[in-house]
């Protein structure tokens, strides 16, 4: 809770089961951006919706944020217009690819179009080999894969 009135983007990495996708959640503003590569909305997996919604409601509560009956659910959820796979495999590579654009460029805000200067409809098996081996470097640097 330290800084817990500073604006910043919080990432969440989250497996459905099967498939992964992001979540990147500013507090502050009550921004939940939903980033799925397979298209699905976050409807497909009302657990999650439910876990986050309460997760920030908790957090609204620890900076003791009063809000009306009709304020409580005042979480708003974007879809972001991300690249989307063209497989059923490569969902955690564009999970990674995701957050690591947005780290790259240093926002708060996640446009609904996506970034102008990443936004495709399909990554390329270039760029999606670009994050495999930047992951497996990230791996190799930790010493797990030893």
């Amino acid at each position: 809770m330290d800084n817990k009135d500073a604006e910043k983007l919080f990432f969440i990495p989250f497996n459905t089961g099967g498939h992964w996708l992001l979540l990147a959640i500013n507090p502050i503003r009550e921004i939940v951006y939903y980033l799925d590569s397979l298209g699905n909305d976050w409807t497909t997996y009302p657990d999650m919706k439910v876990l986050i919604d309460t997760v920030l409601q908790a957090f609204r509560a620890q900076r003791d944020i009063q809000t009306s009956r009709r304020g409580a659910n005042s979480i708003t959820w974007i879809k972001v217009a991300c690249p989307q796979q063209r497989n059923q495999i490569d969902c955690g590579y564009f999970m990674l690819r995701f957050m690591r654009d947005t780290l790259a460029l240093g926002r708060l805000k996640i446009p609904p179009d996506y970034f102008e200067e990443f936004k495709c409809a399909f990554y390329t098996k270039d760029q999606v080999d670009e994050i495999k081996e930047e992951w497996c470097q990230f791996m190799l640097e930790l010493n797990v894969c030893s």
